[in-house]
């Protein structure tokens, strides 16, 4: 008897346990699908390529400065699908698309080290993308440097892109900066 109800608790915690599996993988599936739905509505604008026998993609995304919205950078870099570190190689290009207000650069880091805009994992050995913006002063010029954070071939592969803030609104507030200082 005692045997009998040991074995029909035991079994009682086997499918309690069962069914806590079950569920766990489901809210592990759920997440993933949830992912890469996620990854599916991507800024990708581009997607090309690098040949038949390869698995090397470049790959072209949009992105709007989070704090000057009328700036959008198109960044390009080469996607490894089978790898597990993405090649260095970017490039950049940021234009106005939009307004620039004198309230938008009054928001951004003016120093000369500027601000990282946008961020993106290229390996998982802590190998990043970055942007940073930094203003130039003197010029009246939004600089938008892409850069990796690992060494490469014995570079940190870069491209820089500059968005003038003549003929925007922006203009009357930079030359009020340089009466300031």
């Amino acid at each position: 008897m005692i045997n009998k109800n040991i074995n029909l608790k035991i079994g009682v915690a086997a499918k309690k346990s069962n069914t806590l599996v079950k569920a766990c993988n489901l809210k592990i599936a759920a997440a993933v699908l949830m992912s890469m739905a996620l990854t599916g509505c991507s800024d990708d604008v581009g997607k090309v390529s690098l040949g038949l026998f390869t698995t090397k993609d470049v790959v072209i995304n949009a992105k709007q400065d989070p704090i000057v919205k009328g700036v959008t950078c198109h960044i390009s870099h080469v996607e490894a699908d089978l790898d597990f570190s993405d090649p260095s190689d970017m490039s950049i290009a940021c234009r106005q698309t939009g307004e620039i207000s004198a309230q938008d650069l009054a928001q951004i880091d003016r120093s000369k080290n500027g601000e990282v805009v946008f961020k993106e994992s290229k390996s998982i050995l802590f190998k990043s993308l970055k942007v940073r913006r930094i203003y130039d002063a003197e010029h009246k010029t939004l600089i938008y440097l892409s850069y990796s954070t690992k060494e490469s071939s014995g570079s940190h592969h870069h491209s820089l892109s500059t968005v003038p803030l003549y003929n925007t609104k922006a203009w009357d507030w930079a030359l009020a900066q340089d009466v300031k200082n």
